[in-house]
């Protein structure tokens, strides 16, 4: 199995065997642009460019080794905003990435005209400029995208899936549709009240599939770049957003079931079951994956929902040091600095670059560092930022405590900066709970990768793929609670500092 995972800094294609290892791997970065203080934007064409190059090198060396792949599964960041031509596959505007804030505006005056109510009922959402529906209003009135029979207004998975299948198909899946505040999570369709008050037309969007189907083939409706020419009629079988791809690929099947991606930003959610939970304050409700039928196990539906919370930066915070602040040459290299040093120094990062997420949903919020003293450096700057890693998901786990009353057992930890066992034991200790790696920390690729292999036969079940999920590494609480608890009293101190600043 193929999977596509176009993500916010970069995209990569692997293939998985059907034990669940990865057997090839390509990646290209993808650039970012800030044209403005918080606006930040893509270029679609980039994005296609960079998934041809990944899955024709992938592609490439399983031809060397005469295989052929029975699937390709995609999983893509979320919420960002694309526009363009179905007649004519042109691209109308750049792609506004989830991270922007340039509607925040618009988003308070909502909120103040009386519509969170609704939003947070109909969407399980809140009224941010995370979502897509404001970046789609703003690109149909500030952005010079005009409205037509031919217009398309969709995220990342539904740009690939148009441009993999020659144009052929012009869809997305439940867990897509529900990040975009327009889509019912209960009804699971289109809300026209919202698209009303948004000016979003419903012919623009896409149709909504599950998660778990065939969508259609590469090259369905024309020739593909000479590239991925040999996958030209391989079935394109699974489609899930990244961090419900994650929690899939993480086997978190059944409900009260938690991961953790620690990437870009980071992402826990916490299986909710099949029955669509209230809003609960400061956490989201959303769609995990809707598995079209293919769910075999008796007793379980094939919807299943998430309550999600998130931090907008946590690897970005990584980035940050690296390349506007050079502490470190290199994102590994962070572990072993912020090592070195037994704590922070009471030095607190709040790195709230883009505004706070969950729990605080705060758009005018700033990143700010307190604690500093002539003894801070390098290290103790470089732990005070994995240390917010951390805070940041306790923050979280305590508002899906607080919402369900019913405690999380055991974090299971992907993404990039899981690799570094710091990260791990302070989450942990913040937490009071194990937090455990997988074998394969791929997990967002993984889900795409099972979701296209359950639909097209090659795993038995939902079962099947839940006994492959092996553990790595187990964390367990190190330091005694109150200690953990000081910690947190002193990051709180300084999210209150950074709170509201912009």
């Amino acid at each position: 199995m193929l999977a596509v995972d176009a993500g916010t800094t970069g995209v990569r294609t692997l293939a998985f065997d059907v034990s669940g290892e990865v057997v090839a791997l390509a990646y290209r970065p993808l650039t970012q642009r800030f044209p403005r203080p918080g606006w930040v934007e893509q270029d679609p064409e980039e994005m296609w460019a960079l998934v041809v190059g990944t899955l024709g090198e992938v592609a490439a060396q399983l031809a060397q080794r005469g295989e052929t792949p029975a699937a390709v599964g995609l999983t893509n960041q979320r919420e960002t905003a694309l526009a363009w031509d179905r007649r004519t596959g042109r691209v109308l505007h750049p792609a506004v990435v989830w991270q922007d804030r340039r509607t925040a505006a618009r988003c308070e005056e909502l909120a103040d005209s009386g519509l969170l109510p609704l939003v947070r009922q109909r969407t399980g959402l809140v009224l941010d400029p995370y979502f897509s529906a404001t970046k789609f209003e703003w690109m149909l009135r500030e952005g010079g995208v005009e409205r037509s029979a031919d217009l398309a207004l969709g995220t990342v998975d539904t740009w690939l899936l148009f441009r993999l299948t020659g144009g052929a198909v012009f869809a997305t899946d439940a867990s897509n549709a529900s990040r975009t505040m327009l889509f019912d999570i209960r009804t699971r369709a289109w809300t026209p009240e919202l698209c009303a008050v948004f000016g979003v037309p419903d012919a623009a969007l896409a149709e909504v599939r599950p998660s778990c189907g065939r969508y259609g083939t590469v090259g369905q409706g024309g020739d593909v770049p000479g590239s991925i020419g040999p996958l030209t009629g391989v079935p394109i079988s699974g489609v899930a957003g990244d961090q419900q791809a994650a929690l899939f690929g993480q086997a978190c099947v059944d409900p009260g079931m938690a991961k953790i991606t620690y990437g870009t930003g980071s992402f826990l959610l916490v299986h909710a079951g099949s029955s669509c939970p209230a809003p609960h304050e400061g956490v989201l409700t959303t769609i995990g994956w809707d598995l079209g039928g293919h769910e075999s196990r008796p007793g379980h539906d094939d919807v299943a929902y998430a309550l999600e919370g998130s931090t907008f930066v946590a690897g970005a915070a990584i980035q940050w040091l690296r390349d506007a602040l050079c502490v470190i040459d290199r994102s590994e290299d962070v572990g072993p600095l912020a090592a070195s040093v037994p704590d922070a120094g009471g030095v607190v990062v709040v790195p709230a670059f883009a505004g706070l997420g969950s729990p605080w949903w705060d758009a005018h919020a700033r990143g700010v560092v307190t604690g500093i003293t002539r003894g801070t450096g390098r290290a103790q700057l470089a732990r005070a930022v994995v240390e917010a890693m951390a805070f940041g998901v306790r923050d979280i786990v305590d508002a899906v405590v607080d919402a369900t009353g019913t405690p999380v057992s055991q974090l299971r930890a992907d993404g990039g900066a899981s690799a570094m066992e710091l990260l791990l034991q302070l989450q942990a200790d913040q937490l009071q709970l194990p937090v455990v790696r997988p074998r394969c920390i791929e997990s967002t690729a993984l889900g795409a990768a099972m979701l296209a292999g359950l639909a097209e036969g090659v795993w038995g079940g939902v079962e099947e793929l839940e006994a492959r999920w092996e553990p790595e590494v187990e964390c367990v609480p190190s330091v005694d609670g109150a200690v953990a608890d000081a910690a947190h009293v002193a990051w709180l101190r300084a999210v209150e500092r950074s709170r509201d600043w912009a």
